[in-house]
């Protein structure tokens, strides 16, 4: 199978493609490389000719419909996606998100591509409740980032239902990783407490996440996608293990081997959702997919993924990211900096 990754120099993209390659598959990634997007990530599959790479904007209809032309199949990662960016440029994620989707969405159906597994996520339910949100459950999207994705989630739904094109729908929750960008809060976590510096905690820490390795993400997309008979549905992606912030933050201090001491409570971001939680069963039982990484063990490996690759994630930091880091966290690029030249 020939399959298009859109946003496949990303974290999750990249993780999808070197999963799909390692399964026999036809590889084409197309990345307009943003911040979040990154060579390296991909390095390993490119250098060798295991992939094709295109950089394009999904936004650009005639680079797209080039891109999705001979395609068996498309897997929709690109998007803008840190919910912290999109409360200072919204129109940035309406859009990457709802537009990007959009033109995939039509190239797809221009070229006849036999199957489209947009990526969405568990975002847009906003607060979970008293029970895991189902993939009927309401859509109450509390940030633009959400929203934006929301609109995408509809949007692709609506492609089925009025052109009958094969598209499958999944919400996930939070990843973490190799290759996470270092925005987001496991990465961020781990190369503060690296670099000794405080570890920012939104609030009282105790907003909750259900969280998911990446290579488990993964392996759950890559079986819709070759599944039959799933097309207009949505499943959600899930392992069921929840964890608040600080306990995220207590983790990683003490994977690193650093002090408690540097975690550190700042002022709660707007609209900051208290409970994520999916229900999973509906994929469990329709494809036979299941979670493989516990926590307690994943966990620690991803931490230590940034420990041996200080090199990515230092780039990362003080160049494409520099102002976004200065700007939030002051006094974190000085010190991965210095860190940098000791060594």
């Amino acid at each position: 199978m020939r399959i298009l990754v859109t946003g496949g120099a990303g974290f999750i993209g990249s993780n999808f493609a070197r999963l799909a390659v390692r399964k026999g598959h036809d590889v084409l990634v197309f990345d307009k490389l943003t911040y979040a997007g990154n060579m390296e990530n991909i390095r390993d599959l490119l250098d060798p000719g295991k992939i094709e790479f295109v950089q394009g904007d999904v936004c650009d209809a005639r680079a797209v419909r080039e891109a999705v032309r001979g395609c068996d199949g498309i897997v929709h990662f690109a998007a803008a996606t840190h919910v912290d960016r999109s409360i200072l440029e919204a129109g940035t994620f309406v859009q990457t998100d709802v537009v990007g989707t959009y033109v995939v969405l039509e190239a797809a159906r221009q070229e006849n591509v036999g199957r489209v597994v947009h990526i969405s996520t568990d975002e847009l339910y906003g607060e979970s409740g008293p029970k895991p949100s189902r993939e009927d459950s309401p859509l109450w999207p509390k940030s633009p980032y959400a929203a934006s994705k929301a609109g995408a989630d509809r949007l692709a739904y609506s492609y089925h239902a009025t052109y009958d094109l094969p598209v499958v729908i999944t919400r996930c929750v939070n990843n973490y990783g190799p290759y996470q960008h270092p925005e987001k809060a496991i990465p961020l976590f781990t190369i503060c407490a690296l670099v000794g510096h405080p570890l920012p905690v939104y609030g009282s820490g105790r907003n909750r996440r259900e969280w998911i390795h990446v290579d488990d993400h993964t392996e759950a997309l890559l079986a819709v996608l070759r599944a039959k008979g799933l097309e207009g549905e949505t499943f959600n992606i899930g392992t069921g293990e929840r964890k608040s912030t600080l306990e995220i933050a207590q983790a990683v201090v003490d994977a690193v081997g650093k002090p408690r001491g540097l975690i550190s409570r700042v002022a709660d971001r707007p609209g900051h959702v208290k409970s994520h939680a999916v229900d999973s069963g509906k994929i469990r039982r329709r494809i036979g997919w299941k979670p493989t990484r516990r926590f307690a063990a994943g966990l620690p490996e991803a931490v230590r993924w940034f420990v041996e690759h200080p090199a990515w994630w230092r780039k990362t930091v003080t160049d494409a990211g520099r102002a976004y880091f200065e700007e939030r966290y002051p006094g974190l690029v000085p010190a991965v900096e210095k860190l940098g030249a000791s060594g």
